[in-house]
């Protein structure tokens, strides 16, 4: 018989914090299954967590999304509840997201996270701040998700939701791929205020402010492109177009004036630019098939959970 719920930890060198991230939320889901990844850990992350009670899975490949994807694998729940390992979270709220997920019959619940003022400066850094703003509104505007806090680590999830995910990042992206992922099929999510604090002293944040932003980045242009490819090579299509009749129509007219092409290099260019808005349309056209073909699969295995 299947645990109700388990509690996901996915978590790297997190060995200051891990026992009681695992002691919190086992005080708090007494009935639950605790599991922790732990992700290419260099210190006793491991031992400590199983010292603690939990059940540990390994992972060598570092990044979230990998380890995530490990525990979903191996770990059978009707609910799932997925939070970081490094003790900024509040374990007390969980009965609460995982009652409005059970009681709502919801697919996903988020935990947004709403800092005190005196641990705004240790729980987010500047740049994370506005990195967050950012694309938590290009998110809400691209693919219609009313989140205010689309990057939130404390999520819970029903058991068809896990099994209608690709669960394909490697990275921080996760949390992107998650929401995206429930825009998509049209699932239906709830965001709750959740109390979020400052790491422990001696646990260092592991987010990159600019290498993992671009690689937020790329995995919303990645994931626009997915389930809007009409809309996205429509745009690099009228683009490609416009370019080329700016660059056309000048050698145009001089042709009818003159009947000579006294530049021939901009003439190309120009047709080579209807070619490519011509082929941009075609692939917009054609994975849009492909795209609605990849959603009734998700959402075929959606209803088989």
């Amino acid at each position: 018989m299947r645990p109700p719920i388990a509690v996901l930890v996915p978590c790297r060198n997190e060995a200051i914090t891990i026992a009681r991230v695992v002691s919190d939320f086992r005080a708090a889901l007494p009935d639950a299954e605790i599991w922790v990844c732990d992700n290419a850990s260099t210190d006793d992350t491991a031992a400590r967590a199983r010292a603690a009670g939990a059940s540990v899975l390994a992972e060598p490949r570092p990044g979230k999304g990998h380890a995530l994807r490990r525990l979903l694998g191996a770990v059978d729940a009707d609910v799932y509840v997925m939070v970081d390992g490094d003790a900024t979270y509040d374990a007390a709220s969980a009965p609460r997201l995982v009652a409005a997920l059970v009681e709502a019959r919801l697919d996903m619940v988020v935990g947004r996270r709403v800092t005190a003022a005196e641990l705004a400066a240790g729980a987010y850094r500047r740049g994370h701040q506005w990195g967050n703003r950012l694309f938590t509104a290009s998110v809400s505007r691209l693919f219609g998700v009313p989140l205010a806090d689309v990057f939130s680590g404390y999520r819970v999830m029903s058991r068809r939701f896990v099994r209608s995910l690709p669960a394909l990042s490697r990275g921080f992206e996760l949390e992107t791929e998650l929401t995206v992922h429930a825009a998509d099929l049209g699932l239906s999510v709830r965001e709750l205020d959740t109390p979020y604090g400052a790491r422990p002293q001696g646990s260092a944040s592991k987010l990159s402010t600019w290498s993992d932003g671009a690689r937020i980045l790329a995995a919303l242009t990645h994931f626009y492109e997915q389930m809007h490819p009409v809309r996205f090579f429509g745009v690099l299509g009228i683009t490609a177009l416009v370019l080329a009749l700016v660059l056309g129509v000048p050698v145009i007219v001089e042709f009818v004036e003159t009947h000579q092409v006294p530049r021939f290099p901009t003439a190309v260019l120009a047709a080579a630019l209807v070619v490519i808005a011509a082929l941009m349309f075609v692939c917009g056209i054609i994975l849009d098939s492909v795209s609605r073909g990849r959603r009734e699969a998700k959402r075929l295995a959606y209803l088989a959970a």
